[in-house]
């Protein structure tokens, strides 16, 4: 497929596409005429990508991590190492301390508001 369909059927835009080829997050095959072509399974890295970007993980992180998941089910490949696991666990123990913070910050939020209501 070409890339405007990858973006339409991703919600993805055509320069992020492009962005991902740069970071080594995405491959595409060029056509005689040049243009890009995505196999299907690009529609399934494309939404794996963003689902990283959207827990917080950088271009170079996602870039490591993408060839140990399995496209289709996002589960670990044979080639997880445990470095990539504990790089993981720390990107999680990260998220956690940020979900940590934002209910601290609403619950800081929910007594002021609480205050000027009176």
């Amino acid at each position: 497929m070409r890339i405007g369909e990858l973006a339409r059927r991703t919600g993805v835009s055509e320069r992020s596409l492009r962005y991902y080829e740069t970071q080594g997050l995405l491959v595409a095959e060029r056509t005689s005429g040049g243009h890009r072509a995505y196999p299907e399974a690009a529609v399934d890295r494309v939404v794996r990508i963003q689902e990283l970007y959207a827990a917080g993980l950088h271009s170079a992180k996602i870039a490591e991590l993408l060839p140990c998941m399995r496209d289709g089910d996002g589960g670990p490949s044979a080639v997880a190492t445990p470095k990539l696991v504990a790089d993981l666990a720390a990107e999680r123990a990260r998220i956690d301390r940020m979900i940590t913070d934002l209910l601290r910050s609403r619950d800081t939020l929910d007594e002021v508001i609480d205050a000027a209501r009176g």
